[in-house]
């Protein structure tokens, strides 16, 4: 497709058109696609916006880069050449990345914790800390390192509440 087909497209199905805005993001692109290539990202000249309107600050133009003095000009990364920008042609057909929304879900574990007398269940060192042992506990069961993990406070503010005693007729 064109640029500009490809910012419909993405638009349409997606989000927009890739915006590269650091070198990790950019290699993270380049280890996703296989088989190299230029692909369009969303870098257009209007001074050099990407396609979702926001500046751009970060470049990575190959070395002879940018040539082209047309107004009509937009950029693919060459994944051939680690992923490094040239300006081509708008008009020029080629394969193009888009970016989207990932999809978030989320699970509420409820945790019970026998609390010694000298643990501050409202310290915030020790809220981290339960934070890092329980995530280190679900990597080792196969837990994606993207999963975030966080304490969901009460009503009042506190991540923990203090549970009921049951009388001895609710048993």
């Amino acid at each position: 497709m064109t640029w500009t087909e490809a910012q419909s497209y993405c638009r349409e199905h997606h989000t927009d058109l890739a915006s590269v805005r650091n070198l990790a993001e950019n290699q993270q692109i380049d280890e996703l696609l296989t088989g190299g290539g230029k692909h369009w990202i969303g870098l257009y000249r209007d001074s050099w916006k990407w396609s979702d309107g926001s500046n751009s600050s970060f470049k990575y133009w190959a070395d002879y880069r940018p040539k082209h003095r047309a107004l009509k000009v937009c950029v693919a990364a060459a994944f051939d050449n680690s992923g490094k920008w040239e300006d081509l042609d708008c008009g020029v057909e080629k394969p193009f990345i888009c970016y989207g929304l990932v999809p978030v879900s989320m699970q509420v574990i409820k945790v019970r914790v026998e609390k010694p007398n000298c643990v501050d269940l409202k310290d915030p060192a020790f809220l981290d800390a339960m934070l890092v042992e329980a995530k280190k506990n679900l990597r080792a069961q196969g837990l994606d390192d993207n999963v975030q993990l966080a304490w969901r406070k009460q009503p009042d503010g506190q991540v923990f509440k203090k549970e009921e005693k049951k009388k001895r007729d609710e048993l």
